[in-house]
């Protein structure tokens, strides 16, 4: 402990569409168009495609204005925004800027955006595409996730935007409800990214930019080994076109790197029943010794407890790499052809270690919280009796290397005068793939020391708060008759045994070719007729393999052999004095942690040590292969009318578009033959050496019409009213035709739940019917308000039967059953009054099997370990049993009863929304303001008291979001200060064997941007982000019941742009 010391410390949304940009930033401008002006195929013509440069004023107010101009013209519910100049978008992150838009939210990695949801509805029901053509994704989220995204497979349609770098993107569009020219797939939008072209510029010859900046995360003041405090951001943008403007090339290319660290505390899981079960002798929870508080007076009153808590250190680096390049030839003022590529590529890491702090059971003491639906254990507390037990420290090395790549050609071919033809094919690839040095998503090592003599955590706070014991003597007592430790008296490296060593490599990759022609006749007028159709084909494919080993086993039964095999790698450091406003209370034994700076060398080491031991060979637990190709066949009609309508200008425009969707489904899936119960509450799969191919099939037709009408009232007042139907296809991992079993979160005779996943390659859409009613008024240069209401109906909803059965012959070594070892443990520790806990049962039940079944002999060596008053075994007895059996089901034990987990197409839902949005300058200050607010409702809610045995389904990431943001703009000075909130919102459901929900508790950030004109060509500027270091925290039924809670830390950046 010597030289630590303690630190510091269903609903939509509205649909004004319009202004949610304005609220954007000084240097966002909000760009709409009228029918797809980004889609590189879209026949139709507006002004913003013809000459999307012939306006060439730079800054905020004039991007804003120009925004405006669109957005008056725009027929329908599209919001936009636009880079203020030449390779200056308004902020370093896209979806940053996209959570500027009414309606939108995002969600957070490491502090960076990563996801959008729009209206309600999350990323996964919202469609990406670049230049109007879908763009593949693979959102693989191992890191900067909580205890579970080690085994994470994400399986869903979202698409990661960090990425894409902000500073090569031109405009991005949000288009809110459905067009019949626009693809399908988004039910809350379809966002599209607009990339720049070199025959976009207003004159010809050479134009471009060049910016670096330096990147300051201060999060790096934490770093034990986090690299340079300071990394790099440096892009360039470059185009060239003829004197004839017939012919230009574009090229951008950027490279960043952040380094980072995070701390942040965790729980596993969090176990939901009844007061009278949590009570029950046979529970293992309680004694007659145990102290409890508050507890509800109903005994079938729901109550929780954690079945563990973690704290975690990370320390990472970000990296990514973007390239685009972009050719045009344009031989005569009816014909012209482009081809683009696009190239990103984002590397993730981070090292990873754990303080963790687990139960034996019973409890000494239990206290409850009061006046929530799930009255939670706040507080518990356990002394080893007259021993001590095993600390976790475990170590993880996490890493994930992200690929996106896509390939178009387009050709626009003016007929007539009035009737345009567009070809247009891409081939687009997306992968996440493993990075770390062992070629895995993440490599896991569970270390220990085993000296723990007492413990407890508290929630009260709202932060799990620990406190801890630990023994080293050097001599074995009556009090402490083993000695586990190195015997100096104190915690440090040479306590710590191996326990198991895990692996994960976790992969998604897809393709995706899609073909397209579309054809637009002018009638005149603003009038117009556009058809088309398209093919699209996916290819996608997931696979996780996971692997075993047993180093020392569990229970610590090789104590100190992490320094002996592996010396020098584990170093001991103070984990709770890397909290800066969580407070952990830390102290004695408390500021003891330790940590791998190479946990992939750590492993190494230890895994080759005990490869060659009998019965420590590296094993496969889990594989799972699973593809699926969806084909789609689109055609539409669009017809845009444009006239009078009671001396008012109005516009209308209607279409239909028909679509047919084939899905093919094969999986090839390792069969588990076993499930070994290991120790107290730790089970592992074996799995079959061979594979079982498996096959699905589906399909669908959807007819989709849509409809946009808008009259202006006055000069400077605008209503609009759209409708439309739109879909968004399942995820991918519910027409999987594998199934995946889990294992138990407990043993099943003390009340541990074993869940399975089935699904169906069958599910029908999402589909939605959409109303959005708005009006905007424009009262005067730069100034709007506007306000809306949107309504969505959605039908076909997925959501889960939970039947509960048998699956693959698995016997449960754990249930307690009549004739089965543990029924007859069960029945012998309740016959000499032991409490039937996890480690009494495992315990007696590995003693039946060491003695071939012998009961006389079993209950002997029990009691010669066991103390009665203590109502605990020995616990270097209990170690030394839980190394030296594992326990496999025989024919004696009765079938694991799953719950298994089905997605189907049973649920309807309505949401509903209001949308309001301003902004203002303030004459020729240069002074404005902009500020929306989205309120979102729906009877998609979740039941927080649900029977824990019962799948729920609601809709998640429905919230209410806000912003607001002061602006300046003159003598060349543009400067943003932006505030953006966003409510308590659902983040996922089902999500362990007790179907919890998690929610995430409401979010509010900082941001201000300043820049500087110091010429017409060059500029510096400074960015802070999160200024206020607003952190994430993420819980289940109660606010006490934390799921994840992360600090989170400032990034500032100093960087200059050249303009050429």
């Amino acid at each position: 402990m010597q030289g630590f010391s303690r630190s510091a410390a269903l609903v939509r949304s509205v649909s004004a569409t319009a202004i949610t940009t304005c609220l954007l930033l000084p240097t966002a401008g909000h760009a709409q168009s009228v029918a797809g002006t980004a889609a590189a195929s879209a026949p139709i013509v507006t002004a913003q495609a013809e000459n999307p440069e012939e306006i060439v004023v730079s800054g905020v107010r004039a991007s804003l204005e120009r925004s405006i101009a669109i957005k008056r013209e725009s027929v329908g519910v599209v919001d936009a925004i636009s880079a203020e100049d030449i390779g200056k978008f308004p902020d370093t992150n896209l979806a940053e800027s996209l959570q500027r838009i009414t309606g939108v939210s995002i969600n957070r990695r490491n502090g960076e955006g990563a996801q959008v949801t729009v209206r309600g509805f999350g990323p996964q029901y919202n469609l990406v595409t670049l230049n109007g053509r879908q763009l593949a994704a693979s959102d693989q989220t191992t890191v900067g996730g909580d205890e579970s995204a080690d085994f994470n497979r994400n399986t869903s349609r979202s698409f990661d935007f960090s990425n894409l770098a902000s500073e090569g993107v031109k405009t991005l569009e949000v288009y809110k409800t459905g067009r019949a020219a626009i693809p399908t797939g988004g039910i809350g939008a379809t966002i599209n990214v607009v990339t720049r072209k070199p025959l976009d510029a207003s004159q010809s010859g050479f134009t471009g930019s060049l910016g670096a900046k330096a990147n300051y995360d201060t999060s790096v003041d934490a770093c034990l080994h986090c690299g340079s405090k300071v990394t790099p951001e440096v892009s360039g943008l470059a185009g060239w076109s003829n004197a004839d403007q017939t012919f230009g090339v574009s090229l951008f290319g950027s490279y960043q790197k952040r380094n980072f660290s995070n701390v942040n505390a965790t729980s596993n899981a969090w176990n939901i029943t009844t007061l009278s079960e949590f009570l029950a002798p046979d529970s293992g929870n309680v004694n007659a010794a145990t102290k409890i508080t508050n507890a509800p007076s109903d005994p079938n009153a729901l109550v929780a407890r954690p079945n563990d808590f973690r704290y975690h250190f990370s320390e990472g680096t970000r990296e990514r790499i973007n390239g685009q390049g972009v050719i045009q030839f344009k031989p005569t003022d009816r014909f012209e052809v482009s081809a683009d590529a696009l190239f990103a590529q984002n590397k993730q890491s981070e090292r990873r270690s754990d303080q963790s702090n687990w139960f034996n059971r019973p409890f000494d003491q239990v206290t409850f919280d009061q006046g929530h639906s799930v009255a939670t254990a706040v507080y518990l507390h356990e002394v080893i009796a007259g021993e001590t037990k095993d600390a976790g420290f475990e170590q993880q090395y996490r890493a994930q290397k992200s690929k996106l790549q896509d390939y178009g050609l387009n050709a626009k071919w003016d007929l007539t005068d009035n009737f345009r033809v567009v070809a247009d094919g891409h081939y687009g690839r997306s992968t996440s793939t493993p990075d770390n040095p062992n070629g895995m998503s993440s490599t896991l090592v569970a270390i220990s020391a085993p000296t723990l003599a007492a413990h407890s955590v508290d929630y009260t706070g709202g932060f799990p708060i620990q406190t801890v014991t630990f023994v080293d003597p050097a001599t074995a007592s009556a009090l402490h008759p083993a000695v586990k430790g190195n015997g100096n008296g104190v915690l440090d490296v040479g306590d710590l045994g191996s326990q198991v060593g895990r692996q994960v490599a976790t992969t998604f990759k897809q393709t995706l070719k899609e073909a397209r022609l579309d054809a637009g006749w002018d009638l005149g007028g603003g009038s117009r007729v556009d058809f088309g159709g398209d093919y699209r084909t996916t290819n996608t494919r997931s696979t996780q393999t996971s692997y075993y080993q047993t180093l020392g086993d569990w229970g610590n039964a090789a104590p100190r052999d992490v320094n002996q095999i592996a010396p020098g790698l584990v170093q001991a450091f103070c984990l709770a004095c890397k909290f800066t406003h969580y407070d952990p209370k830390a102290t004695g034994d408390g500021l003891i942690a330790f940590r791998a700076e190479d946990p992939a060398a750590l492993y190494n080491a230890l895994s080759k040590y005990y490869s060659n031991i009998p019965g420590h060979a590296n094993a496969i637990n889990g594989f799972n292969d699973d593809r699926v190709k969806e084909d789609i066949w689109a055609a539409y009609a669009q017809v845009t009318w444009k006239a009078k309508l009671a001396g008012h200008d109005a516009s209308l425009v209607t279409g239909l578009r028909y679509e047919r969707t084939t899905v093919k489904s094969n999986s090839l899936q390792a069969v588990p033959t076993a499930i070994v119960w290991q120790s107290d509450n730790d089970f592992t799969t074996i799995v079959s050496s061979s594979y079982q191919p498996l096959a699905a099939k589906g399909k669908y037709n959807n007819l989709l019409p849509s409809m946009d009408f808008q009259v202006n009232l006055r000069n400077d007042l605008i209503a609009r009213l759209s409708a439309s139907r739109t879909i968004s296809r399942p995820s991918y991992g519910n027409l999987f035709a594998s199934t995946s079993t889990k294992v138990p979160s407990d043993a099943t005779a003390v009340g541990g739940k074993i869940s399975a996943d089935q699904n169906d390659a069958g599910l029908q859409p999402l589909i939605s019917d959409n109303v959005d009613l708005s009006i905007e008024w424009y009262f005067k240069p730069a100034s709007y308000i506007s306000a809306g209401f949107f309504e969505k109906r959605v039908h076909n909803f997925i959501g889960n039967t939970v039947v509960q059965k048998p699956l693959f012959n698995l016997r449960d070594p754990s249930s307690g059953a009549a004739g089965s070892r543990s029924g007859t443990a069960k029945a012998q520790l309740q016959g000499i009054g032991a409490d039937i806990t996890n480690v009494n049962l495992f315990t007696y039940t590995a003693l039946l099997q060491q003695n071939g079944g012998n009961v006389a002999a079993a209950t002997s060596t029990f009691l010669a370990n066991y103390n009665a008053t203590a109502r605990a075994l020995n616990q270097a007895f209990v170690d030394s049993t839980l190394a030296a059996v594992d326990i496999i089901a025989d024919n004696n034990d009765p079938l694991f009863n799953f719950n298994v987990n089905t997605p189907i197409n049973n649920r309807d839902a309505k949401l509903y929304g209001f949308e309001v949005a301003g902004q203002y300058f303030f004459g020729n200050t240069g002074i404005g303001v902009a500020a929306a607010y989205t309120f979102v409702r729906g009877n998609v809610s979740i039941d927080v008291a649900a029977d824990p045995n019962v799948d729920q389904f609601a809709l998640v990431g429905l919230s209410d979001t806000a912003n607001a943001t002061l602006i300046y703009d003159k003598y060349g000075i543009s400067g943003r200060l932006s505030y953006n909130w966003r409510g308590k919102f659902l983040s996922a459901t089902n999500r362990d064997a007790f179907h919890n929900p998690e929610f995430t508790k409401a979010y509010g950030q900082v941001d201000v941007n300043i820049s500087y004109d110091i010429t017409p060509h060059i500029a510096v500027s400074f960015e802070g982000i999160n200024i206020f270091e607003q952190g994430v925290k993420t819980y289940a039924r109660s606010p006490n019941e934390i799921w994840f809670a992360q600090e989170a830390a400032a990034r500032y950046l100093i960087g200059a742009r050249i303009k050429m």
